[in-house]
Order: structure tokens, then C-alpha cells, then sequence
């Protein structure tokens, strides 16, 4: 069977889709040697990435979410004439009417809407919004199956596509096994300034990460917190944040950093807070207990599955919720919280990579 995979957003830079493309391609080149494949890949990737001979690259570099992808991967895709396509995204090219299936990491854009959850001028966002909305909806109701990360996500599709519910695969997410491994230094904190006792974040800090209340809450208990964070034009945002609550000194933003470097700011943390009010996923909460790191996360019924009592959860509406968590992160005997890093530690193991690429692989074969 001939296979492609649309990796155009392969790659860390990418965030969590980018992990799930390497993490999936690495274990379906470890599982499967019977299958062709071929990879779609932007330029950056196309020579820096080495595989297998059943493996095969082409070049596609079409930028995701634009026209020319809509066009450009629809004509590479009718001269391949692959057996079945998956598209780890929605940006399925609307006028591509072969056989596919699709990975849908959430409907966050569903429901985040308006002014806050752009950088676009009103005229543009609004046609922005309309392509997705028709983006979305081809590529789901014209899939063979979908893939969903939780049966939160599964639900949540379900009640929006209500005729696709027989199409819904479940497959988790899994943490790189090398996270458990990676060596965990100072120098970062040296070089970068960072001083002991922090709380982390993780991740891309649009309005529903609500990370705003995470910043109020340490600016208001005067505990240190480190934003890992692309720097655009939302990170700006908050930035004048913390400059309205005068807390330069407590809040830290670092720009994208290296997995060798992550690894240390989770190990050296007091707690990593995940303070969102939705998710399809939430895999730093599980890297964070890979590295025995605290997790303290918003009650929200994603984070319940995915986590489930090795987290301490708040109200994420509430700042002063956020700041009880992280004072009793502090205050936490040493048995305790021992005792339930080990126990989260072991719990993240069962989130592996592995797994994830074997059951997308089953649902291959199914579908072909």
C-alpha cells in the first residue's frame, strides 16, 4: 500500500502538531517496513530529515492554512495517486477527492471567536473564519476515519458533525521516551537568570490558555513564573500585562527553547501550571511528570482523562484558585510530593509513542 503523509508541519517549531508528525513518523519507520510511504515535506525538513527505503520525500512548499497549499498539495497528491492520505491536520486541499483520513486535535477554533483570538484586521479574520469553517467540514465529513486525541475531542466532534460519530478513532498522544532520560543541569538558569523556586509554563499563550490569570496569580503571592513561549504578537500582549501589575521581576518570558533546555526548567521547577480553559490533548502536563515535575492543572474534563489523579487541579476562572495550587505546591512535605512524582512518573510511561503509531497504523490497513 502506498501511503502519504502531509508532514508539512513537522518539526518543534510547529508545536504540538509538529511533535505528533515527528513522533509519528520516527515509530511508523520502527514498526512498519511492508507499506510505502511518502512524506510531504516544506523545505527546512526535506534534506534534513533521513529515512528508510520504503520511505520516499517530495517537496511541498506550501505554507499550512494558505491558498497555494490548497492547489499546490491537491496536484502533487493527483500525481502520486496514493492508496490513502493522512492529513495530521484539517487542512485538507478541499479539491483533493481521493481516499484519506484526518487527525482533528480539537474545535478550539469553533469556539474561540472575535477581536482577542486574532492578530488580523476584522475583514480579513472574518474570511479567515469562513475558510476554516469549510475546511473543517469537508475534511471531516469527507474522511475515512478520523483520528481524535481524547474522548473529549471525540465527544466534542460527535455534537458538531453529529453524522461522523462512526468515523471517530480514538488514538492518545505519547511522551517522548527520551524526556525520561535527558540530563538536567543549571546552566540554563545561570545563563538566562532564571532563580529557584519558579513555576513553568509551556506552550503558546493564546486567549484560552488563559495563562493572564497564571500571571496574576504569581504576581499576587510574589512567586517567580517562566513563560516558555514563541515570541509574537500574543506574548506581546502579555507583556503589557505584566507591566500593568508591575511584576517584571516575577514574570519571565523565554522565547522558544531547545528540548535539552526544556528538560531542565521542568526537573528545576516547583510545579508546571496549565491553566487553560480548553484542550485536545495537554501533552506538556504529561512531559512535565515525565521530568518529575508538579502538575497543576485546570479542572477541565480534558485534563481529568488525560491526567487523572496525578494532577492538583483548580479553578481556572479564578486567580486566587491558581495561587492556592501553587502555595500548596510549595508547602507540600517532601514524602508527599515524592510520593506522587514517582507515581505521576510511572503514570506518563503509559502515554508512549509507540502506541500511538501502532494504532494509526491499524486504522491505515482498515481504511485501505
Amino acid at each position: 500500500m502506498k501511503i502519504v503523509i502531509d508532514a508539512r508541519m513537522y518539526g518543534t517549531e510547529n508545536g504540538g502538531i509538529g511533535r505528533y508528525i515527528i513522533n509519528l513518523v520516527d515509530k511508523l519507520q520502527d514498526l512498519d517496513d511492508k507499506n510505502n510511504y511518502v512524506l510531504l515535506l516544506r523545505k527546512k525538513y526535506f534534506s534534513l530529515l533521513n529515512t528508510k527505503s520504503n520511505w520516499e520525500k517530495v517537496l511541498v512548499d506550501a505554507r499550512h492554512y494558505s491558498f497555494k497549499e490548497q492547489l499546490a498539495v491537491s496536484q502533487v497528491l493527483n500525481r502520486l495517486k496514493p492508496d490513502l492520505v493522512h492529513f495530521p491536520h484539517f487542512n485538507v486541499p478541499v479539491f483533493y477527492k481521493g481516499k484519506y483520513i484526518v487527525t482533528i486535535h480539537d474545535l478550539l477554533m469553533h469556539k474561540r471567536t472575535g477581536a482577542a483570538a486574532t492578530t488580523l484586521s476584522p475583514f480579513v479574520y472574518l474570511i479567515k473564519r469562513l475558510g476554516y469553517k469549510l475546511v473543517i467540514e469537508q475534511a471531516i465529513e469527507g474522511a475515512g476515519k478520523v483520528i481524535v486525541p481524547t474522548n473529549f475531542v471525540k465527544m466534542e466532534v460527535a455534537k458538531a458533525y453529529p453524522g461522523v460519530s462512526q468515523k471517530l478513532e480514538v488514538v492518545y498522544e505519547g511522551v517522548d521516551k527520551n524526556i525520561f532520560e535527558k540530563f538536567a543541569g543549571s546552566g540554563y538558569l545561570r545563563r538566562n537568570k532564571i532563580k529557584k523556586p519558579y513555576f513553568l509554563y509551556v506552550g503558546n499563550v493564546y486567549p484560552h490558555k488563559n495563562v493572564g490569570r497564571a500571571i496574576e496569580a504569581a504576581t499576587s503571592t510574589k512567586k517567580n513564573l517562566v513563560v516558555v513561549t514563541p515570541r509574537n504578537v500574543f506574548q506581546k500582549r502579555l507583556s503589557q500585562l505584566v507591566k500593568k501589575f508591575n511584576a517584571q521581576k516575577f514574570v519571565h518570558f523565554t522565547g522558544y527553547v531547545e528540548d535539552r533546555d526544556l528538560s531542565t526548567l521542568y526537573k528545576n521547577a516547583a510545579a508546571f501550571v496549565y491553566p487553560s480553559l480548553e484542550e485536545g490533548f495537554g501533552l506538556p502536563g504529561l512531559e512535565a511528570m515525565a521530568n518529575k515535575c508538579l502538575v497543576l492543572a485546570s479542572d477541565i474534563s480534558v485534563f481529568k482523562e488525560v491526567y487523572k489523579d496525578n494532577a492538583i487541579y483548580f479553578n481556572p476562572m479564578d486567580f486566587s484558585s491558581i495561587a492556592r495550587a501553587m502555595s500548596e505546591a510549595l508547602e507540600m512535605e517532601d514524602d508527599k510530593k515524592e510520593k506522587l512524582l514517582t507515581k505521576a512518573h510511572g503514570f506518563a510511561r503509559n502515554y508512549n509513542w509507540q502506541e500511538t503509531a501502532r494504532k494509526t497504523l491499524k486504522i491505515y490497513e482498515n481504511a485501505s
